[in-house]
């Protein structure tokens, strides 16, 4: 039995906004939202709600998150050597990959990589031989 839930967001933690939000927006393109104590990253119909510099949760969460302590995938819709470029157009070092990996939407092919804060992030492409 399917129960009407959708993915809304998640929370990171980063160490400081203009660097972070730079990174997001250039090479993860990313919409920056203007939020009352801070900033947010949405893509498409999900977003990343973000802790940062001056914010203070009134949270729920047993514990906070930290910075570099998130794992995120990304789809890249495109073939994965794309990615591969534009992360070297980014001067964004590639941790790991392209590798097999095992997605949302099935197996794919993966590239790993950090954002500034030093946590993993992932994209991900379905394409068939996509590798680079």
């Amino acid at each position: 039995m399917a129960l009407p839930v959708s993915f809304d967001h998640c929370v990171i933690h980063v160490s400081a906004w203009e660097l972070s939000n730079a990174f997001y927006r250039d090479v993860l393109g990313a919409e920056l939202v203007r939020r009352p104590n801070g900033w947010a990253y949405r893509f498409g119909k999900v977003q990343l709600n973000l802790h940062g510099p001056g914010f203070t949760p009134a949270e729920v969460a047993r514990l906070p998150v930290q910075p570099g302590n998130s794992d995120l995938c990304f789809e890249w819709n495109g073939p994965i050597g794309d990615a591969v470029t534009h992360l070297n157009n980014c001067n964004v070092p590639i941790h790991a990959g392209p590798i097999e990996r095992f997605g949302a939407k099935g197996p794919g092919t993966s590239v790993y990589f950090r954002d500034p804060d030093g946590s993993l992030l992932e994209f991900i492409s379905y394409r068939p031989n996509s590798g680079a």
